[in-house]
């Protein structure tokens, strides 16, 4: 009985353990920076930001229905979707905010939702923000995370 408990216990569900995760929607907080603060005046480091979508289902479309950028204060600066967009098995698509693209600040993000008929691969949503001053250059990446909506009734 004990091997069966142990056996049980190896088996990788999904989500847990690295094992795949499937969902057939999910709304997605990317954190971005369209500048960050360097040395001790705080001067601002203008950066390049590209939000990256990858449909990681080698079957399955999704459909984009939001793509939505806000700034350090929670306001919406831009709709990058005019109407939901397709993505066919495997595909990627990028947004870019502009270097000299300010308006988003040191705490902006976007939201992406996405939909699909049946269960797939979650998607890999992610940002890079890249920049370059004065010989100096910097870039690093940020992940999505799944939050959930909620009514405040």
């Amino acid at each position: 009985m004990r091997w069966i408990m142990l056996c049980l216990l190896l088996i990788p569900l999904p989500g847990f353990c690295g094992g795949p995760v499937l969902s057939s929607g999910q709304l997605l907080y990317v954190p971005v920076y369209s500048h960050i603060y360097t040395g001790d005046k705080e001067r601002p480091f203008n950066l390049a930001v590209t939000l990256s979508i990858r449909n990681t289902d080698p079957s399955g479309s999704l459909k984009l229905t939001a793509v939505d950028y806000y700034d350090t204060d929670g306001h919406l600066v831009r709709h990058y979707l005019d109407a939901p967009l397709v993505m066919k098995p495997l595909a990627s698509i990028r947004y870019v905010v502009a270097e000299k693209d300010v308006k988003g600040g040191s705490g902006a993000n976007f939201l992406v939702r996405w939909e699909a008929l049946d269960a797939i691969n979650v998607p890999v949503v992610e940002s890079v923000m890249i920049g370059a001053q004065s010989g100096q250059g910097i870039s690093f990446t940020s992940q999505a995370r799944e939050i959930q909506e909620h009514s405040h009734d």
